[in-house]
């Protein structure tokens, strides 16, 4: 008989474990033995005063309403901004994480939380010192953020929303930026060394010494920026708009491997034409 009674006690203990670990299941049950407890105390009501008794009952239930309507809707907006913020949270914590860590999969993880973060509307990311060479940033938002001293050599950035990004002494030897826009960035010191800036955006942009040393900046737009020191030895200028850009010399314009089409402003459209006329001419 006993060993009976274990073997039971056991079977109600698994069952009991069963039920406790599906909480779809654990509701279905709960609310079952809810529904026998009230209905078996309000059965008296239901047989004497059941119109009484309705009118209570719709009342609760215009009160059910408006509570799922104001105070449950509230706290599920309230949960999920929660967990939107914790989750931008943990994708800043972690590039910070890996910001001094040289490694292709650091850098990889770094390039997905910068996409997560966008899929948030976010685009002001702290990139300083960040290791990405190689990576895919293709088409990404990346206005106003702090990339100074980043390393993104070999990597592709077609398109890529860089307005008023800070980039001081970063690395984008042999990178892709084609179409990017960096219209107003402060790219002082930077290395473009080989890039691709076809049609690129540089409107405004600080590019004081920069490295354009054999960049392709075919059709690009310079106007108004800030070339003083800026090397474009070999580089190709092919349709390229300097017309009111600052501190730029005929010296560093005859080092270009091609001034074709080149748009300036008079006074030095002039000079380019007279003393370098082999770098304008097809």
């Amino acid at each position: 008989m006993k060993p009976n009674i274990g073997r039971w006690s056991e079977r109600v203990v698994a069952y009991f474990h069963h039920v406790v670990e599906r909480p779809i299941l654990t509701s279905t049950y709960v609310l079952a033995l809810v529904t026998i407890v009230v209905v078996s105390l309000s059965l008296p009501y239901y047989l004497n005063d059941f119109n009484s008794f309705w009118s209570q009952i719709l009342g609760e239930a215009h009160g059910m309403i408006f509570d799922i309507a104001v105070i449950g809707i509230l706290l599920f907006w309230l949960n999920q901004s929660g967990e939107i913020r914790q989750r931008i949270r943990t994708y800043r914590d972690e590039i910070d994480d890996f910001r001094l860590w040289a490694s292709e999969e650091a850098a990889f993880r770094t390039v997905g939380n910068i996409k997560r973060l966008n899929r948030h509307q976010i685009h002001e990311i702290n990139l300083v010192n960040s290791h990405l060479p190689k990576t895919n940033l293709n088409y990404t938002n990346l206005k106003g953020s702090n990339m100074n001293s980043a390393n993104f050599s070999n990597s592709s950035l077609i398109e890529t929303n860089l307005q008023n990004t800070r980039m001081n002494q970063t690395n984008f030897e042999n990178a892709n930026l084609n179409q990017a826009n960096l219209k107003g960035a402060y790219a002082s010191g930077s290395n473009f060394k080989d890039a691709f800036l076809i049609k690129a955006v540089f409107e405004g942009a600080f590019l004081i010494k920069a490295n354009f040393r054999n960049a392709y900046l075919m059709e690009a737009d310079l106007r108004d920026s800030y070339l003083m020191g800026a090397d474009f030895e070999a580089a190709s200028l092919y349709k390229a708009d300097f017309r009111g850009a600052k501190g730029l010399s005929m010296e560093q314009l005859a080092k270009a491997k091609t001034l074709y089409l080149a748009k300036f402003d008079p006074e030095l459209q002039e000079e380019v034409n007279r003393l370098i006329p082999e770098l304008v001419e097809a």
